[in-house]
Order: C-alpha cells, then sequence, then structure tokens
C-alpha cells in the first residue's frame, strides 16, 4: 500500500516542495525514512507511532518506508512529523481522503497534538507561490501564518481532529488576520528623544543617520547619554515598507523568534547583544546555520555598547556584511545568505577608566592604555563606520531644565522627508537610501561646487582620509543636503559633514 502527501523543506531562507510518501509493505515490522534526513526528522519515527497509536489508531506491524523526496537535499527539523502521519494512516486505509493539493507541516507530541516549528512563514509564501490550495499548519502557528493572503490557512490542534476533517465528519476553521488582532497590532515606540537634555550634536548625527541609513560610532564617559540616545534611534527612524516587514519577519520566524503576540515585524528592530557574544552570536552559525544578530538586526538597528570590549574576531567579522548588506554562512551542510542591511550604531568610551578628555574629572589611566584601549577597534571598521560623534558630559543648567525637547514625532516627519527624497531619486534601482550608493550613483547624485570642492580637499589631506572615508563624507553631506531640501551639495553641508569624521583623528591619531 502506498501514500503520498506534500510538504515544505526550508533550508536558510530558501524553500522547496517536498514530497512525503510512505510505502506499507509485507515483511518483518521495520520503520525506515530515507531522503537524507537528519537525527530530528529519523526520530520522526517514534514520535509518530506514539501519536497515531495515542489519537486512537494504529501503526501497522508490516515493513514502512518512509521517503523524503527529492532525496539528493538535507532534510532538517520536526515539520515533517504531521504529514508523516497523514500518509501513513492513507497507505493503512485508516483515512481514506488524501488532502490533495495542500501542504502539511507541523511537529508531533506523544499524544498526537501538533506542535508550533520555526520558519513557517517561508514555508507558507512557498506553499502560495506553488499554487497550492491550503496550508495545514500547527495551531501556535497561525497568526504568523495568517499574514500571508490568497491561500487557505488550517489550524490543526492535533492528528485526530485533523482525521475528522479530512474524512469530513468536522471541518476545521480556516484562519484569518481578524481572528489574531492583538498579533497584528502596531506597538508605538515607548522611548522618545524629548527625554533627551541637551547633547544637540548627537541627536543632529542620530537624525542624519536615520535619514540616510548611516553607521554611527558614539564616544563618550560614563552617563553620557550614549545609550539613551541610541535606544531612541528607532523612534525617528521611517516606517517599515510592507515588503521590509515581510523579509523582516521570515528572518524571525526561522530563527523561532516568533509567538501569537507577534505574528509580523512592523516595528524596526533593535537588537543590542551583549560585548561577550560570538563571532557565531553575531553573524550567524550552527550546523544548519541560522540567522545571527546582524540579520536579526535587518532593516533596524544593531547596538554594540562598550564596542573595544567586543572580541576582535567578532568585530572583524561584521566588516564585510555591513558594506554588502548580505552574509553568506559556509557550513558542510551548504552555504546559506542572509540579509543583514542594517544600521550599526556603536558606543564606547574614550579610555579604560571613560575619562579621557573630561571637562571635569581627571583619567586615571596610565602609561599607553588609551592607546591600546582605542586599538582594539580596527581602522577599517572604523572606516566603514560613517558618522562618529562625540558625546560630552551633559551639564547641571541642562539636566535640571524642565523645558520639552524636540519628540521624536517632529524629528521623524524630517526623516521622513529626506527619505522621501531618496526614494523618488533611486526609483527603480536596488539602492534605498544614500549610505548605499554606489561609486556611479555616488559621482552622479554628490556632485560640489567650487567651495565645497575645495573644503573637502583640504580635509582630506589633513585628516588623512581613505577613499572610503572620501565617498562616505560624500553620502553624509548628500543625506545633510536633502534635510536641508537642497537640490545641491552647499558648502554648509560639506562641512558639517567632515566635521563628523574628525573624531577619528582627535582620538585615534592624536
Amino acid at each position: 500500500m502506498f501514500a503520498q502527501v506534500n510538504s515544505i523543506g526550508l533550508f536558510g531562507m530558501s524553500t522547496y516542495p517536498v514530497s512525503v510518501e510512505v510505502s506499507v509493505d509485507r515483511g518483518l515490522p521495520r520503520c525506515d525514512i530515507v531522503g537524507l534526513p537528519d537525527m530530528a526528522v529519523s526520530e520522526s519515527r517514534e514520535r509518530v507511532r506514539a501519536a497515531i497509536k495515542n489519537s486512537g489508531f494504529f501503526f501497522p506491524a508490516s515493513r514502512v518506508t518512509i521517503n523524503l523526496s527529492p532525496a539528493d537535499k538535507r532534510k532538517e527539523g520536526s515539520m515533517y512529523d504531521l504529514p508523516i502521519s497523514v500518509a501513513l494512516l492513507l497507505a493503512t486505509g485508516q483515512l481514506r481522503q488524501n488532502p490533495g493539493n495542500c501542504a502539511l507541516i507541523g511537529e508531533l507530541s506523544l499524544n498526537g497534538e501538533v506542535r508550533r516549528v520555526a520558519g513557517i512563514l517561508p514555508m507558507v509564501i512557498h506553499a502560495k507561490e506553488q499554487g497550492m490550495d491550503a496550508v495545514f499548519v500547527p495551531m501556535e502557528n497561525a497568526a504568523e501564518s495568517c499574514v500571508v493572503d490568497g491561500i487557505d490557512i488550517y489550524p490543526v490542534p492535533d492528528c485526530k481532529t485533523l482525521v475528522d476533517h479530512l474524512s469530513g465528519y468536522r471541518p476545521l476553521q480556516k484562519a484569518s488576520r481578524e481572528m489574531f488582532p492583538m498579533a497584528q497590532r502596531q506597538i508605538g515606540p515607548a522611548l522618545d528623544f524629548s527625554d533627551v537634555k541637551g547633547q544637540f550634536m548627537p541627536k543632529r548625527a542620530l537624525e542624519i543617520a536615520a535619514a540616510g541609513g548611516h553607521n554611527v560610532l558614539m564616544v563618550g564617559p560614563p552617563g553620557s547619554g550614549k545609550s539613551m540616545l541610541a535606544k531612541r534611534l528607532p523612534s525617528i527612524l521611517p516606517d517599515m515598507t510592507e515588503e521590509e516587514s515581510m523579509e523582516t519577519t521570515k528572518i524571525y520566524s526561522i530563527a523561532g523568534l516568533l509567538s501569537n503576540e507577534q505574528s509580523l515585524i512592523t516595528r524596526r528592530p533593535f537588537r543590542a547583544p551583549h560585548h561577550t557574544i560570538s563571532a557565531v552570536g553575531l553573524s550567524g552559525g550552527g550546523r544548519v546555520p541560522k540567522p545571527g544578530e546582524l540579520s536579526l538586526a535587518h532593516n533596524g538597528v544593531l547596538f554594540l555598547d562598550e564596542l573595544p570590549e567586543f572580541p576582535r574576531i567578532s568585530m572583524e567579522a561584521m566588516r564585510q556584511p555591513i558594506e554588502d548588506g548580505v552574509i553568506t554562512i559556509t557550513r558542510v551542510s551548504g552555504s546559506l545568505t542572509y540579509p543583514c542591511e542594517t544600521m550599526l550604531v556603536c558606543a564606547m568610551n574614550p579610555c579604560p577608566c571613560g575619562y579621557y578628555g573630561h571637562p571635569t574629572r581627571k583619567c586615571t589611566c596610565r602609561g599607553d592604555a588609551v592607546s591600546k584601549y582605542l586599538s582594539r577597534v580596527s581602522g577599517p571598521l572604523l572606516d566603514r563606520i560613517d558618522l562618529h560623534v562625540e558625546v560630552a558630559p551633559v551639564d547641571f543648567e541642562k539636566l535640571s531644565d524642565n523645558s520639552m525637547s524636540e519628540s521624536s514625532e517632529t524629528i521623524r516627519a524630517r526623516v521622513n522627508a529626506a527619505r522621501e527624497i531618496q526614494r523618488r531619486r533611486f526609483a527603480g534601482t536596488a539602492t534605498s537610501c544614500n549610505a548605499k550608493m554606489t561609486p556611479a550613483q555616488t559621482r552622479a547624485f554628490c556632485a560640489l561646487d567650487d567651495a565645497s570642492k575645495a573644503l573637502l580637499e583640504r580635509s582630506f589631506v589633513v585628516l588623512g582620509l581613505s577613499a572610503r572615508a572620501y565617498d562616505k563624507i560624500l553620502r553624509i553631506a548628500r543625506t545633510i543636503a536633502d534635510l536641508d531640501g537642497s537640490e545641491h551639495i552647499q558648502s554648509a553641508h560639506m562641512a558639517e559633514a567632515v566635521q563628523y569624521r574628525a573624531l577619528d583623528q582627535k582620538l585615534w591619531h592624536g
């Protein structure tokens, strides 16, 4: 006896159709799973055996062969439990109605309950693209699955209920977005720039960063507000587009970080890993590589506090992904590519004790401790950070001032206006913002007048800038001009852009 049902495989962000085939033949009782299964898939036979028996059905005392096709692709995870059990019931005649052009996804508990799996969103999207009629998913994945329109979603609580549905005894209710209003809600940012006292220049730098998608490094003594500023950056970033929201949600789905309380990422992510994180945790990895913090911050902010405390190998692992916007991880199981279009925001003290250059407190670092501390951050990494800004301590007068500072909503309005200019400028291209301009686009959209060119030339010589820093200053100046509503880069825009590279010369080059 033979039966076949459809499922979907997942490898990184790539999906592919999987045909689950079951053959029940005469012979000594034995159950084999073939088709390059990993350990989780191989263990499926024991879960399926117990789930079928505890759901009121029988497991055949015969030779059972389960094939996961295509056989040349490695299958990973527990998502094949549900389709294997349905195919087995079909092959033994306990279920007579085949699901047909539908996909089944889910892990089984020993009592027959269907448990959630990671990566359900990209699999449902694949099912829709393949023209399938419906997808049967775990109840806990229902809200996440309903993000995809144009395909029927059936949440399955347990194996027995699915059999009753397929047999026509007790139909399952289709899931819809309206059934999960709390999971689709958009929570406004709780943190606001109006809470920040003083710090005009750092706030201005973060506004420029948000408007152009630039990376930022903040240097200042403890308690000056670096973390406070960074945590409020998402509140002034432009709203996510539908495409950005879906792509970010897919990454979180694959990482297993979604729940029924958050089925769709609608706010730009803010990730702040501790400085003890490994290179694998930051960039992603594992036997079958999972997304790291760089990818989890896709379309959002990756905040690295106490930058020099991060392991050197972790910092260096970010260099190419930050520039390319994607990260490729190679393992024995294959190579995976995850997107990581993220804004990198870093914060650090100017020395080990934190008070080098402080106006009122004396630095207690001895000898070459300051230079050793600063040298933990490599020049190539610094070169890839667009804006370097000094965060000075806030004096008592500003801290005690009860007047309200400019709100995030007001700043975000200017950021959105600048982003709209960029959207029109880069329409029809893959470029999303000024920070991602190609060299050809930089030449085309960052033309300078004589005064701006002379200022940049003097700065290039005095600050000893690299070719990469030269391009970054041009892009920053373009963003400042966009915030100013100016079609052309003027000398005032260039002067402001140059000062965001002066801190590099002051600290790292004396």
